[in-house]
């Protein structure tokens, strides 16, 4: 059993820089621990869900044998792990995956093909439901073509009419649904000139449209079949009913089987795609999701080939991983940080709309009280790479840095410097009780409440006691229902990434801090830090409007948009977001990695078919 009291001591004695980072490592190392073990001392009972039964269990295959679901071998099945906070797939049920409520994380981006993808570390777009689209000279129009011959899986034809019908009802029902604001905010109307034509008459020009619809990363918009929706109500309707063959499909999917433990789907093999030249037949018979059952339960289950790809680990248990089963390898093989960087920079969040964290000064010293090395060293393991602003560190938005270099310069947003922290709370007339703890203006302790998910289980306590040291009385938890909180602006502080710019557009990084993107469900291009500027938002607004080509526009924008951005510092930006998947070579191969970086490798982003789609059986 891990001793907790010597963690937290160990912890605390590398924060306060009386042992170095290699001694903190060679301890560490020594205790046997893990860096969610570090920062588990610390959290109490913040974690991970607990455990559940992995796919080829007795329990999970009576389940499904009850359900009259015929067994498919392991060597044909492709299990992946992932769930809510609760530790459970509570949405098992809907399977339209526009419901603010529902997850196309967990199953939905498997029956819900898309207009095309995107892959950014190969800066390539294929096109899959859709054969090509083409802008009017003005932006004020789009065409698309639709692919012929494509049918639903309940032998409907598919055609221009269904994205006609999705897209309007998107205008109709708005912030209802996932991205109904966003289509409602820019199109006008769509309408389908032939069975393969649709034409989409905007308000204002709109040269990213389709890069928007299309999927990449966790953006994108779904095609739903007209000829079930049209008789149900698009912002509630649930999607499911396997003996009615819901959700009705294009993709080579269908589920066969979805309950709170388990989600099934089974390989249809007449998929349009192979005749059209879009892609094989996945090789997988069958997919099976299975809820995270936390990291111990992910480190022992891919060892043991119960998973062929788990949600992330963290760092440090990755030598027990290769050590338990060669066969596990990641985006960077068995060699550190294990993974790739995500389109997702992470930041601490505090609310701008509630005191004191509504003054820019409050937020620049929570800022300078941050050390992120240390963050990076103890919560990572060192795994991990400093923030690049809330872009990704991508060679493509690289320009952008450096266009505002000088900025920087004069607003030093990573710097660790907690005696400028201190002169700025005590102008504002904080003071610090005999236990160095500030009080505010009126006498009041400061206190801030962080919340968060499984994804910085490892981050949550260095910050807080890095807090701590610096007088701000911070605690650290990981609600069930924090999704839902972040969204609502009901929460003090959160960690959290940036769901943003992925290309060489920068503009729906912008959107993250525009008033009109505050309460749009879906989780992602929301203004989360609930931060107001009007200027800002005009900027961004005209930005829309122009094509990313026109670069020299584009900049003097979003140059003018960090003058504004910058002093204010709406979020406390902390590192880059790193996907460290581990992923199992023991049924399956031509996993993508940094030699073969086709696609990422998240199993829950909307590109995650495209995988399949070029997995191979370990023993072709």
């Amino acid at each position: 059993m891990v001793d907790r009291d010597r963690i937290t001591s160990l912890t605390s004695e590398f924060i306060s820089g009386q042992i170095s980072r290699r001694e903190f490592m060679k301890r560490a190392v020594a205790l046997g621990i893990a860096s969610s073990a570090v920062g588990g001392a610390l959290a109490g009972q913040a974690g991970t869900a607990a455990a559940t039964s992995a796919a080829f269990t007795p329990e999970r295959i009576a389940e499904r044998t009850a359900a009259q679901v015929a067994e498919v071998p392991r060597e044909q099945t492709l299990v992946a792990t992932r769930s809510p906070t609760e530790g459970k797939f509570v949405e098992y049920q809907l399977w339209n995956p526009f419901l603010p409520s529902a997850n196309h994380q967990l199953g939905a981006h498997m029956t819900s093909e898309p207009l095309a993808f995107y892959s950014a570390f190969m800066d390539k777009t294929t096109m899959w439901l859709a054969e090509s689209y083409e802008y009017s000279d003005d932006y004020k129009t789009l065409t698309i073509k639709t692919r012929p011959n494509v049918t639903w899986s309940d032998g409907k034809p598919f055609s221009a009419n269904d994205v006609v019908y999705t897209f309007n009802e998107l205008v109709k029902v708005g912030p209802a649904v996932k991205w109904g604001a966003d289509v409602q905010q820019f199109l006008n109307e769509a309408e389908a000139k032939d069975d393969n034509t649709v034409v989409c008459n905007f308000k204002v020009p709109a040269p990213r449209f389709f890069d928007f619809v299309a999927y990449k990363f966790d953006i994108g918009v779904y095609i739903m079949p007209e000829h079930i929706f049209k008789d149900q109500d698009f912002a509630t309707f649930t999607f499911f009913d396997i003996d009615k063959g819901w959700p009705v499909t294009t993709g080579p999917w269908r589920v066969v089987y979805s309950s709170q433990e388990q989600k099934v789907l089974d390989r249809a093999d007449d998929w349009w795609g192979v005749a059209a030249g879009v892609a094989e037949l996945p090789a997988a018979k069958r997919f099976v999701y299975l809820p995270d059952p936390g990291e111990q339960g992910l480190v022992s289950g891919i060892i043991a080939n119960q998973y062929d790809i788990d949600t992330g680990i963290q760092p440090a248990s990755f030598a027990t991983v290769f050590a338990g089963n060669p066969k596990v390898t990641t985006w960077t093989g068995q060699e550190s940080p294990f993974g790739y960087v995500d389109w997702w920079p992470h930041s601490l969040y505090v609310n701008n709309e509630k005191e004191p964290w509504s003054d820019k000064n409050v937020r620049w010293a929570l800022s300078y009280y941050l050390d992120r090395d240390q963050i990076i060293d103890i919560a990572w393991m060192g795994a991990s790479l400093p923030s690049t602003l809330f872009v990704p560190d991508y060679p493509p938005l690289k320009p952008f840095m450096d266009a505002v270099q000088p900025l920087i310069e004069k607003y030093p947003y990573l710097e660790h410097n907690p005696t400028k922290g201190d002169e700025l709370l005590t102008a504002k007339g904080w003071t610090k009780d005999g236990n160095g703890m500030w009080q505010d203006e009126s006498g009041k302790p400061v206190s801030l409440e962080i919340i968060s998910f499984f994804d910085f289980t490892s981050v949550g306590p260095v910050v807080v006691e890095q807090l701590k040291r610096a007088g701000i009385d911070a605690a650290y938890s990981e609600p069930p229902n924090m999704f839902d909180r972040l969204a609502a602006g009901d929460y003090t502080g959160a960690l959290f990434g940036h769901g943003g710019s992925y290309s060489s557009d920068i503009y729906y990084s912008l959107r993250l801090y525009q008033s009109a993107s505050e309460k749009i469900p879906g989780g992602h291009l929301v203004n989360f830090s609930r931060w107001h500027n009007d200027e800002y938002d005009k900027l961004v607004d005209e930005l829309y409007g122009i094509s990313p080509t026109e670069m020299d526009k584009v900049m003097e924008i979003w140059q003018k948009c960090m003058e504004i951005w910058m002093p204010e510092y709406p979020d406390i930006q902390i590192s880059q977001g790193l996907h460290r998947l581990p992923t199992n070579t023991t049924y399956w191969s031509n996993w993508p990695d940094q030699e073969n970086p086709y696609v990422n490798t998240a199993h829950w982003h909307l590109t995650w078919p495209l995988v399949v789609h070029m997995l191979k059986p370990a023993t072709s």
